[in-house]
């Protein structure tokens, strides 16, 4: 999760005089993006404000505190917004050994015996710096953290900056999310935080992010390998499973006492289990009648961190990354792929965008017919199988990257760009479009052109329950789509989310999933709901169940949805598809567009996409019935990529997950 809690953000009082000030620059996939100003009061306290902006949105944070003489928080105030613009209020105080603290979400107190860190859920960057030298003071590097949770410490390398610039030290602070988490300090303590997605370091050091990446990636590969040679086991012959029962998607038929032989990475015979006889050194599982399927796809990611381990932990074996940074992206599908890594098969998608401040977060962005077709090209020699357009292109552009697009034989989707309509985009060569929500700005255009602020959120929150599918003008635009081939990929739980309402709930569907994570992991699964204006709640409660109607409609009327997440790896996918199901679709349905609906799509089903023999041999077991009950799909037993096979409880205690509650 991308740099976990994201050392999360807060806009409080006025600063008497100052005795020390220093400017961070924040980098967003290289793009400079905003700053952070960290000033010491004569006081001795400490004051930070923080923003940035990210295509409109991002946070903005004032935030003052007070250490104790081991380096832990006292007093804590934050003021200002949230990534999403949501109002932050934040109080924290420790005071005769107790603690109380209150922001957006949270509210609590308890007795604290010795020393103990709060961590604000929306803190500035340097709260990092502050953690780590709190516990690299601490007796054996370690501290109790508050609400909950224990963090320690340690050294990973050094780098030494050219021109005599000094060192920088690599700690990795465990205790904070699934991986460790990496941060840099100099001799004198200062921070610096960097990753191919969010960089924050001291204004002047620009030029050592990339070397400073590069030893930190060696640090988090090297820790992914171990994980990933640990938990990987490759029989050493054949593979035979036996006694399942086999979902094939083509035809949504179960057929029990079915045995599957695999040799290498390949499925080499499916059948009756009298049928299929196995070598005298193959491997059985005996799947005890359990649910085989096909290996899930997520049509909608951006890897990072230890999203692969947590693809394979429930049962994804094939992905689409829709945008990601261009150089170590391709390092870690590249681990992904000889297995140094956990993780699914990726097919790339490559954004482009174009120029200005609520452009995307990418290098590639372009002004021109000639910046377009080299950027597009790049990605073509670069093996990607898809073109993302994306909010900020000029509408002029978009044919000439789809054409080119198609040339060189990749598929095109995106955001809908800014002043044009989802049509538009289609009739100017668009196959896919992202996001529900741009199908909603449709029937909005032309008087919401600009949708590269949160209006695409908020327009959308307002007015979704207007455009039900009996309307001629919606029925029209879904005919349209189905006339053109259009794809649809949802994202609905990310809509779910945002319009619920509540900031103190946890993300929707994973209720029961989460309070076996991590416990500041717990802490950052909350819903990210939007701020609803006191006119609008009613509007806002039925948006989202508006948008389940319509989604059902497209599907009834023919267009293909491929499922995919924009959210938290693996565990969102079982709640997207889940979210299908509610919206009326059969469940056998809804896991045959997991399955083998993507690999046609994308042009690979000759590879994956069904348990049959020449296929690749990525496979789940589940106990239980999913094309009956998709809820199933969260007992999944054994995972098969390429013939290795994968123990989803050894992943997640891998993770720092807690097991899964025995069943009575």
């Amino acid at each position: 999760m991308r740099t976990l809690i994201a050392f999360i953000m807060a806009l409080g009082g006025i600063a008497p005089a100052l005795a020390a000030e220093r400017t961070d620059k924040i980098f967003i996939q290289g793009n400079p993006a905003g700053t952070q100003t960290v000033q010491t009061e004569s006081s001795g306290a400490m004051r930070a404000e923080y923003f940035y902006n990210d295509r409109g949105r991002g946070d903005h944070i004032i935030a003052t505190w007070k250490i104790n003489g081991a380096g832990v928080p006292i007093e804590y105030e934050g003021r200002g917004n949230d990534y999403m613009k949501a109002s932050v209020e934040e109080r924290f105080e420790m005071k005769n050994g107790r603690a109380s603290w209150k922001n957006r979400s949270e509210q609590g107190e308890q007795a604290v015996v010795g020393e103990a860190f709060y961590l604000p859920m929306n803190a500035p960057p340097e709260f990092q710096g502050v953690l780590a030298r709190a516990l690299l003071k601490a007796p054996n590097h370690k501290l109790a953290l508050l609400p909950a949770g224990e963090a320690t410490i340690e050294e990973a390398g050094k780098v030494t900056l050219p021109s005599g610039k000094g060192d920088l030290i690599q700690y990795r602070i465990t205790g904070l999310g699934f991986s460790p988490q990496s941060i840099w300090l100099d001799g004198d303590g200062t921070a610096a935080s960097v990753s191919s997605w969010f960089s924050v370091v001291p204004d002047g050091s620009e030029s050592a992010i990339a070397q400073l990446r590069t030893a930190q990636d060696k640090t988090d590969a090297a820790w992914s390998e171990r994980i990933a040679r640990a938990l990987a086991h490759k029989p050493s012959g054949d593979l035979v499973i036996r006694n399942a029962r086999l979902f094939d998607p083509r035809d949504l038929s179960v057929t029990a006492g079915t045995s599957v032989l695999v040799s290498g990475d390949r499925i080499v015979r499916v059948g009756p289990d009298a049928d299929v006889k196995p070598s005298a050194n193959a491997e059985i599982i005996d799947a005890h009648g359990r649910f085989l399927a096909p290996g899930l796809w997520d049509n909608h990611q951006h890897f990072g961190d230890v999203d692969g381990a947590l693809d394979l932990a429930n049962g994804v074996t094939s992905s689409r990354d829709m945008a990601n940074d261009t150089d170590s992206f391709l390092e870690r599908v590249a681990r992904f792929d000889d297995g140094r890594e956990l993780g699914p098969r990726v097919l790339k998608a490559g954004i482009i965008d174009g120029t200005g401040e609520l452009a995307g977060p990418t290098k590639m962005r372009v002004d021109t017919a000639e910046q377009a077709i080299q950027d597009v090209n790049w990605y073509a020699d670069h093996g990607y199988a898809q073109i993302k357009i994306y909010s900020s292109v000029k509408p002029e552009l978009v044919p000439i990257i789809a054409d080119r697009g198609h040339a060189r034989g990749m598929r095109v989707s995106g955001h809908v760009p800014a002043f044009m309509s989802a049509r538009q985009f289609v009739e100017n060569g668009a196959d896919e479009i992202q996001h529900l929500n741009f199908i909603e700005l449709n029937f909005l255009f032309p008087e919401v052109k600009e949708t590269r602020n949160r209006d695409r959120f908020i327009k959308v929150a307002e007015r979704a329950r207007e455009f039900t599918p009996d309307k001629p003008e919606v029925r029209d635009f879904i005919g349209f789509l189905k006339q053109h081939h259009t794809i649809l990929d949802p994202t609905m739980s990310v809509f779910e989310a945002l319009f619920c309402g509540d900031p103190t709930a946890m993300t929707p569907g994973l209720e029961e999933i989460v309070p076996r994570f991590p416990a500041q992991v717990r802490r950052a699964m909350r819903s990210g709901a939007l701020e609803v204006p006191p006119d609008k709640v009613a509007a806002y409660h039925e948006a989202f169940p508006a948008m389940l109607r319509l989604l059902k409609a497209l599907h009834d009327a023919g267009v293909t949805i491929i499922p995919g997440t924009d959210a938290l790896a693996g565990y969102t996918l079982h709640h997207e598809l889940e979210l299908y199901v509610r919206a009326g679709m059969a469940p056998a349905e809804v896991l045959r567009m997991a399955t083998l609906t993507p690999a046609l799509v994308m042009g690979v089903d000759k590879e994956c996409g069904l348990v049959a023999p020449g296929k690749l041999a990525d496979m789940i077991l589940v106990d239980g019935d999913p094309a009956k009950n998709i809820r199933d799909l969260d007992k999944i037993t054994t995972v098969i990529k390429g013939g290795k096979v994968y123990d989803p409880a050894a992943i997640e205690k891998a993770l720092g997950i807690a097991p899964r509650p025995a069943r009575p």
